[in-house]
């Protein structure tokens, strides 16, 4: 089995941009570009609301913890967890400090409503894959939670998905390696997209956004 050194490790949360769009991830995690709108902005502030840095606390026979590090090195990838929740079990895992076993159930929130595309569950869904690997148990299920909702939708983390996880982030490491953008494919998508100017699908198809913007700011330099 191939593993990365950590300094190859990619985003874990840029799956969810690779899985809306390959370009988008690209722009943002290849060319460096970024561009915050309304839905990126509420986004922010709901997970600033979940959690502040590391923290656990103990809930009756649940252990809540906020902002877990997390990391795969058979996929490359680091990140964090909104929530972890240990649920005390017959079976599951040991911890640290702690007597019995518990089941992992990682829980992401998201602003807005559930989506119509399954974005969200395949960064839910990569989040566990780092779980397993890390504690050494099978994680069966998960759950998001919708800002506007206030209700969870549960996620069961099928062999199919997460075989499609580990594909995606093939994909994006070969992409991150050759420092390769995607070209555009215009989607009904695109006018939600934070990096909808940036990207400038309507423009020009052919030229790279980065390349577009230090042209643009090149010629503004030179204007009188």
């Amino acid at each position: 089995m191939t593993t990365y050194q950590e300094e190859d490790y990619l985003q874990l949360s840029g799956i969810q941009h690779f899985a809306f769009c390959p370009r988008q991830w690209a722009l943002i995690h290849i060319d460096m570009l970024w561009a915050e709108n309304l839905r990126t902005v509420e986004g922010n502030l709901l997970h600033e609301k979940c959690h502040d840095g590391y923290s656990s606390e103990s809930r009756g026979e649940v252990v809540i913890s906020r902002g877990m590090p997390v990391f795969s090195r058979e996929m490359g990838v680091s990140g964090e967890c909104d929530v972890v929740e240990l649920r005390k079990s017959k079976t599951g895992v040991s911890l640290f400090g702690r007597e019995g076993f518990y089941t992992v159930y990682p829980v992401e929130y998201k602003r807005g409503e559930p989506k119509s595309t399954d974005i969200d569950i395949v960064q839910l869904a990569a989040q566990a894959i780092c779980l397993e690997e890390m504690l050494g148990c099978e994680i069966k299920e998960g759950a998001l939670f919708y800002g506007r909702t206030k209700r969870r939708q549960k996620v069961t983390f099928s062999n199919e998905l997460k075989a499609r996880v580990r594909e995606a982030f093939l994909q994006m490491h070969e992409y991150h390696k050759r420092g390769h953008v995607p070209k555009v494919k215009m989607t009904k998508a695109c006018n939600a997209c934070s990096l909808k100017d940036l990207c400038l699908p309507k423009m020009n198809r052919r030229v790279s956004a980065k390349k577009y913007l230090i042209e643009s700011v090149h010629e503004m330099g030179e204007s009188p």
